[in-house]
């Protein structure tokens, strides 16, 4: 049945013992279906079987109705399906919620620095958390790098920040979740890269090795002092300190690095089992390497009788080098390194420079870069390349061939001007 459909006419029609349908005459597609309980719809038939719910009458009006149905049927003469229209849409996947359940469990895999990462990212960018990853345009970036300059950040910070959110994005290509990284064309600021390297003057690594001495001097004195309070009083003594070569883990554990440039996470992985005491090596497993590539360090003279030493005194089932009281992983040494730098008054120095310290000091003594860059464990050698100051001898050889150049140049002039005055005497 066809009529047209008014407000007036609509709420005049009844129920039947069956449901029926009666269509608009004047809007082809528009109509209203009576329900055996008197429920009344609107639909709109945009397609033989296909129509959509407008809503109930008691509602929406007539009107209403109507409108709805022109704009179902302009999207159909538009070429576009009405349902899927109306589908509700996927929401893009926000940065946030990539790294939480995507990229934060991938570096915890692949990285050994995987919580200092994520937690870079986080909190350095954390406006983005929210926001798709297409919608971290080039614009955004560079008014947050703006903002971390004016807050006193470093380039070379902002920097290595940047690194770690390209790559984040750059994995989210690799996984097709996004078409391209919208950030590619951010370029990072210009930094020094060859930064001064702090290192140790000979009369401050003569104070810190004074100070590790009187360290261990009072060390032992406590516990002397401690075992004569005991032993007056009838309780059992203490191991004698002074039977051993160490009072404790941190003139070892500094000889060490000073002679073999480990990291410091390096030096309390470093397990017994990767020390040679005959053949005079220590290997660096990739497991525990930034790289993650094995390499093997040559033990000088201090290091091998430092290890030797420390050997006897340590737990014989002690499976690493350097454990805990609680026979543990050591994971901080600060406060011990801070006190003995104070002790030795030496400044702006820290636990990592003693890496650079084994560097510079390899390299004043001749040693090649490509050489020093294996025993780093740099994966390349621009790595390296920030020691190359320190050997002076290959660029003073390569200024000093001008004098030669010149001694030659000005023999000849001198030559071809005795020729000539030969010449005319003639």
């Amino acid at each position: 049945m066809k009529v047209l459909l008014g407000q007036t006419l609509v709420e005049g029609l009844k129920p039947k013992p069956k449901p029926y349908e009666v269509r608009d005459v004047r809007l082809n597609g528009l109509l209203l279906r009576v329900e055996a309980g008197g429920t009344k719809t609107y639909f709109c038939e945009f397609a033989r079987g296909r129509r959509i719910k407008l809503g109930r009458a008691d509602a929406i009006g007539a009107s209403d109705a109507r409108d709805n149905a022109r704009r179902i049927l302009a999207e159909v003469y538009r070429g576009e399906d009405p349902i899927e229209n109306r589908k509700p849409k996927p929401q893009p996947l926000t940065w946030g919620s990539f790294l939480d359940e995507h990229y934060a469990g991938w570096t915890k895999a692949n990285h050994k620095s995987h919580a200092t990462t994520m937690k870079r990212l986080r909190v350095s960018f954390r406006k983005f958390l929210n926001l798709p990853m297409m919608k971290i345009t080039p614009l955004e970036v560079e008014q947050w790098r703006n903002a971390r300059y004016a807050s006193g950040t470093k380039p070379a910070t902002t920097n290595r920040d940047l690194q770690a959110l390209r790559a984040s994005l750059n994995r989210a290509v690799d996984w097709e979740m996004i078409p391209h990284n919208p950030i590619t064309r951010v370029k990072k600021a210009k930094v020094d890269d060859c930064s001064k390297v702090r290192f140790l003057f000979d009369e401050e690594e003569d104070r810190l090795r004074t100070a590790l001495n009187i360290r261990e001097a009072r060390i032992c004195g406590d516990r002397y002092n401690a075992n004569k309070w005991r032993r007056e009083r009838g309780y059992m003594e203490l191991p004698d300190l002074k039977a051993l070569a160490f009072a404790d883990y941190l003139k070892p554990m500094v000889l060490i690095s000073m002679n073999t440039g480990l990291r410091r996470g390096e030096l309390f992985d470093l397990m017994w089992s990767d020390v040679d005491l005959k053949l005079g090596i220590i290997t660096i497993v990739g497991a525990t390497t930034k790289s993650s590539k094995t390499r093997h360090i040559p033990t000088n003279r201090e290091v091998h009788e430092t290890l030797s030493a420390w050997r006897k005194q340590c737990d014989r089932d002690a499976k690493r080098v350097f454990e805990s009281e609680a026979g543990k992983r050591f994971d901080n040494i600060t406060t011990s390194w801070e006190r003995l730098l104070v002790a030795a008054e030496i400044v702006n120095f820290r636990w990592h420079d003693l890496r650079h310290h084994f560097a510079s000091q390899l390299v004043m003594a001749g040693v090649d870069l490509n050489t020093v860059r294996e025993l780093l464990g740099h994966s390349d050698i621009k790595m390296t390349l920030r020691y190359a100051h320190l050997a002076p001898a290959h660029k003073h050889k390569a200024v000093s061939m001008l004098d030669g150049r010149r001694a030659a140049v000005l023999g000849t002039r001198i030559h071809g001007e005795g020729t000539q005055i030969i010449q005319i005497s003639e």
